[in-house]
């Protein structure tokens, strides 16, 4: 059943610098009309050998310009994962709107076999959202829940 009331969700215009390293590859891009993450490429000058149990930091060639109050979340991609055993260190990594380094990839291999990170290759996939800034207000209590406490799997299997 198709919902009429759906409506496009705004679009939030972010600038984005491409570095000398980056220049004939992709810009960050939707695979499909429903996806939420835009796919990274690597913009590595030659092939890189990720060996089983090895990490590395792989270059995308661009910088981005975050409207404040919003973050980009680097995820893995899943088909690398699923295939190759390939992931992320420190997933989701997060970019704020007030860094304006170039966005790296920290790559692990956790599969068996080596596996080469080529020039263009899709290694992982950003997520642009927005958030609410918190601050804390220090009290002596806290409202009860029916949960209260209950966490690690309280709930049963």
């Amino acid at each position: 059943m198709v919902d009429s009331t759906h409506t496009k969700p705004q679009t939030i215009w972010v600038e984005l610098k491409r570095l000398p390293h980056h220049d004939g590859l992709d810009l960050p891009s939707y695979q499909s009309e429903g996806a939420s993450g835009m796919d990274l490429c690597a913009a590595v000058e030659h092939d890189v050998v990720l060996q089983p149990g090895e990490r590395v930091l792989i270059p995308t060639g661009i910088v981005v310009s975050l409207p404040p109050g919003c973050e980009a979340q680097i995820r893995p991609r899943s088909g690398l994962a699923l295939k190759h055993g390939v992931g992320l260190l420190n997933s989701p990594g997060t970019i704020d709107s007030d860094y304006r380094g170039e966005i790296q990839i920290i790559l692990i291999n956790w599969g068996q076999e080596p596996f080469t990170v080529s020039r263009g290759l899709r290694i992982a996939q950003m997520v642009v959202t927005q958030y609410v800034p918190v601050r804390f207000k220090v009290v002596s209590d806290l409202d009860v829940t029916l949960r209260k406490d209950g966490g690690f799997g309280h709930t049963g299997v």
